[in-house]
């Protein structure tokens, strides 16, 4: 992109402005509303290792992976390391890197694994990556170097969460893949092995934190975070998604209003299936009326963000329609509810990342407006 000169600090903070809409994309905790402030408090602590890039999703029609023999070019995985990189290069490079503090990511240790997953599936991970290229279920695979990123996703979530509970900083970003909120108890499911939100939240539990708020606001239903935590009532496990019901057998659970939890954790389980096309407005209207009023009725002492672009307006993976503006008000209202009741502290465990990065009307303003005044001052007839 060429460098757009700036007449003054003015003129390039409201550049800055727009930089932050990408920001959202990532954290929607920051905006023109509640702007990021020198000190350690006010830091994104983001935890990210680069050997989450060697999980090789491959490619085919669609989430597939099977090469029909008649097309010259296959389509990546959904769920590909690209993304990803967009990210970090975005995090690193852009006008928001002052307000980022980077840390390394470390594996899980399979112990840490036994405090959301059982043995048993674990035990199926550990032969399926000893024997090579498997298919965990549709759409999901095993790769060689998978099961180390998933190792690395989840103890880089690890991480990060102990990083809050150290009291160290008070947002810390898992910036992870392969992702996590699909994979169950005892099965994987959606691209997901390893429960990251889930492994966290559990190492919160084990602390002094007596209860936790999950959100998720990925594009599909958060069944493997919610199935973990099905019977507790120390954990409100919330999912805004959309529409789309059970797909298969390693997603039996629907997503459904009427999926409340069992037991103890009857009624803490809330479910809030969007229809197709939900935006902005839908998303915000959804998060007054029933999130903020459960949450204050819940009191968390800590907060779980678990975030997805893929219900973004851009993205071929979902079909609703929230905008950069959508993702800052949520996380606006996300951030607000923490400084109430969490002491502003979020961990934030990414999901599946944007496919497309959407157009940011600013920098084309500014880039317009520059122009304009070359040509006025450089182009005779336009005099």
């Amino acid at each position: 992109m060429a460098e757009v000169p700036f007449e003054n600090e003015t003129q390039k903070s409201n550049t800055y402005a727009g930089w932050r809409n990408l920001q959202v994309t990532h954290h929607p905790l920051h905006s023109p509303s509640n702007p990021p402030s020198a000190g350690r408090q006010n830091l994104i602590n983001v935890f990210w290792h680069e050997g989450m890039l060697r999980h090789e999703t491959g490619g085919g029609v669609f989430d597939s992976g099977e090469d029909p023999g008649f097309l010259d070019v296959l389509e990546k995985h959904p769920e590909n390391a690209d993304r990803v990189r967009n990210m970090v290069s975005i995090l690193k490079r852009g006008p928001i890197s002052p307000f980022i503090s980077w840390h390394k990511g470390r594996p899980a240790l399979v112990s840490e694994l036994l405090s959301f997953h059982t043995q048993e599936y674990i035990n199926e991970l550990v032969e399926a990556d000893r024997n090579g290229d498997y298919i965990i279920c549709p759409g999901t695979f095993l790769n060689p170097g998978s099961w180390d990123a998933a190792l690395l996703a989840a103890g880089t979530t690890l991480s990060a969460m102990k990083h809050i509970l150290d009291g160290q900083g008070e947002i810390s970003y898992a910036l992870v893949r392969p992702p996590g909120h699909h994979a169950q108890p005892t099965r994987a499911d959606g691209y997901c092995f390893l429960n990251n939100a889930g492994l966290a939240i559990q190492l919160a539990l084990s602390s002094d934190i007596k209860k936790v708020v999950v959100l998720d606001i990925d594009v599909h239903y958060g069944n493997g975070t919610a199935e973990g935590f099905y019977c507790s009532d120390r954990v409100l496990a919330i999912s805004l998604h959309m529409n789309h019901g059970s797909w298969g057998p390693s997603h039996p659970q629907k997503g459904t209003v009427d999926e409340l939890g069992e037991r103890e954790g009857f009624g803490y389980n809330l479910n809030i299936p969007l229809p197709n096309g939900t935006g902005d407005k839908g998303y915000e209207y959804a998060m007054n009326e029933l999130v903020i009023s459960a949450i204050e009725k819940f009191e968390p002492e800590i907060m779980v963000l678990v975030i997805g672009q893929d219900s973004s307006a851009f993205d071929p993976n979902g079909r609703q329609c929230l905008t950069m503006e959508g993702y800052r008000k949520i996380g606006s209202i996300v951030r607000g509810m923490a400084n109430k009741y969490c002491n502003g502290r979020i961990l934030i465990v990414q999901e599946d990342p944007i496919a497309h990065y959407p157009e940011d009307e600013s920098f084309a303003v500014l880039a317009v407006e520059s122009m304009k005044k070359y040509h006025q001052e450089f182009v005779p007839f336009l005099k």
